[in-house]
């Protein structure tokens, strides 16, 4: 379990395929601080597997699911990724609750000024579409720990503060590179479990209802 609150930036260095499955190689900025074998590491979002630690390098199995959901498989050799380490129990959690599992990937539409803000417009794609994003709520960019400001039928918006831009690879994703998406955990199991209750004729909980309530935003 991660929280979004990005610890360091990485170069990707190495990414070698198996079949599907496949290495990847990333450098942290910083030094690891007591790497242990098989801890979880984000990567740009995604819960990998510490393998080793060598030489300065980070060294993770990746599998083919994980190659073809995220952009860990396309994402060009130099690319600054953003690292995490898991939460540990008892520390504060800032951001929200994230699992690592990418939900899958939208491309960069724009990041611009507006006014005194720098916001991030992202395309949504179709498996996200239909009440898992909320205004207000809350988005993994990339790993990144992000509150939406807009939620469109094709688009979200987040904004970003300068730490974000500073302290993270955000900055440097362009117009058109796919970023990983992971949207709210509680909010994908409230829509799974209502989905499961409109099946049964018994229940009187429907999506629709709970729209009419506010719960799942416009």
């Amino acid at each position: 379990m991660f929280t979004g609150l990005i610890e360091q930036t990485g170069v990707l260095t190495g990414r070698s395929c198996i079949g599907g499955a496949g290495k990847l190689f990333v450098r942290p900025g910083r030094e690891f601080d007591q790497p242990e074998f098989g801890e979880s590491v984000a990567v740009n979002g995604v819960c990998l597997t510490l393998e080793r630690y060598e030489n300065g390098i980070l060294e993770f199995h990746t599998l083919e699911e994980t190659l073809k959901r995220t952009n860990l498989g396309n994402l060009a050799l130099g690319s600054l990724v953003n690292l995490e380490r898991a939460l540990k129990v008892g520390a504060r959690v800032g951001g929200h609750f994230v699992s690592g599992h990418v939900d899958g990937t939208g491309r960069v539409l724009g990041l611009e000024k507006e006014g005194g803000d720098i916001c991030l417009k992202v395309e949504l794609p179709e498996n996200l579409r239909g009440g898992y994003l909320v205004e207000k709520g809350s988005i993994a960019v990339d790993g990144v720990s992000l509150t939406l400001i807009e939620v469109g039928e094709e688009y979200f918006r987040v904004g970003l503060i300068p730490v974000t831009l500073e302290e993270t690879a955000l900055c440097r994703r362009g117009v058109g590179v796919e970023v990983n998406l992971e949207s709210d955990l509680l909010g994908k199991y409230v829509i799974g479990q209502l989905r499961c209750c409109n099946n049964k004729s018994a229940s009187r909980v429907t999506m629709d209802l709970l729209s009419e309530a506010g719960f799942l935003g416009d």
